[in-house]
């Protein structure tokens, strides 16, 4: 057999293997599956009773993984799309009581456990959890829903709410935002270098008539955004929905109450792994995770006093990324970054 041809029969491998992966998950794959079971997989084999929350359960391939990985766990999954949460559920239903879905934004988590009869939530409640997951931003099957408003490069409703219950739009942060606001929004949220003059185009461009349509917005990004720029700098419109979608969804203002929420529901030697996709969500997270593994003992003192020893300790050396083959597999993962940290104290806080 010529080196050619084993070659090629790797690759016809790997192919297979990628389609089967694909239809498992209906289209889409975890991003690290994997690294993330690997992460947590000390803390579900070492703890009783455990219990993992996938904080973003999406199309519930995580889950899926994790509940057929380590049979004697439950998985409680929360969701704020309605829409994602029915499939996924359905998905799951060959594990039963198992899995427990929660219809919440996830930093709502903890009163939705305490509330809940289910079992994986009792047992949440009488032994804290073991594991949690936050594969956080906007979801695949999300992007792939036309009427949801989040994909730029189809034309569709302004709409961007991961949960159709709630009022706020991205047609109304167009349609009503100060200048001002549009501006402070585009350039915190999406870096965008032009947030000033955008914001004053949409200003002017909603007199005429207000926005409700992505290729309206793409069409003035195109004509607002210098040729120079938009040859080398992506897509012209991904930096303004990108911010839009933050806004409109107060992803970052979730995510900075989630994480002390997951902290104080850990079981002793529980782990909690973070996966973020823009340096926005991977600063929060990192910031929140060096509080909880830095000592409050007052520098000098040979040892930590009573009460100040961290209740962390970091089980990644900075924000880990996916490797180019896992990016191959899954171009989703090429801007991802992992921090995954283990609870040390004996207390739950």
């Amino acid at each position: 057999m010529t080196a050619q041809h084993t070659q090629q029969e790797r690759d016809v491998d790997t192919h297979s293997a990628q389609a089967q992966d694909l239809a498992a998950n209906h289209g889409h794959v975890p991003v690290l599956r994997d690294r993330v079971t690997e992460l947590l997989a000390p803390a579900i084999e070492a703890i009783e009773h455990p219990v993992i929350v996938d904080a973003t359960l999406g199309a519930g391939g995580h889950t899926e993984h994790f509940l057929s990985s380590f049979p004697h766990c439950f998985v409680i999954g929360v969701d704020r799309d309605a829409r994602s949460l029915a499939e996924a559920t359905e998905r799951l239903e060959r594990f039963g009581a198992r899995f427990c879905p929660i219809h919440a934004r996830f930093d709502d988590l903890g009163a939705e456990i305490d509330n809940s009869t289910a079992p994986a939530a009792i047992r949440a409640q009488q032994h804290g959890i073991a594991g949690a997951l936050a594969d956080l931003g906007v979801s695949s099957m999300q992007l792939d829903q036309i009427d949801r408003g989040f994909a730029y490069k189809v034309d569709a409703p302004l709409d961007m709410r991961m949960d159709n219950t709630q009022r706020l739009t991205a047609a109304d942060v167009l349609n009503t935002y100060t200048h001002g606001d549009l501006a402070r929004i585009l350039k915190t949220y999406g870096d965008e270098r032009f947030a000033g003059k955008i914001a004053s185009a949409i200003v002017r461009e909603r007199e005429k008539e207000p926005f409700d349509s992505s290729a309206r917005l793409v069409e003035l990004l195109y004509d607002v955004i210098p040729a120079a720029t938009r040859r080398t700098g992506g897509h012209p419109a991904k930096r303004t929905f990108q911010a839009l979608r933050v806004e409109v969804n107060a992803e970052l203002e979730a995510l900075s109450n989630l994480i002390p929420v997951l902290a104080g529901r850990l079981a002793p030697r529980g782990r909690m792994v973070f996966m973020s996709y823009q340096s926005l969500e991977d600063k929060i997270v990192k910031q929140a995770l060096a509080e909880l593994t830095t000592s409050t003992t007052p520098p000098g003192l040979p040892m930590d006093l009573p009460g100040t020893a961290p209740s962390f300790r970091l089980l990644t050396r900075g924000a880990e990324k996916a490797s180019q083959e896992e990016i191959e597999v899954n171009p989703r993962a090429a801007s991802v970054r992992v921090r995954a940290a283990e609870k040390v104290s004996e207390e739950r806080l």
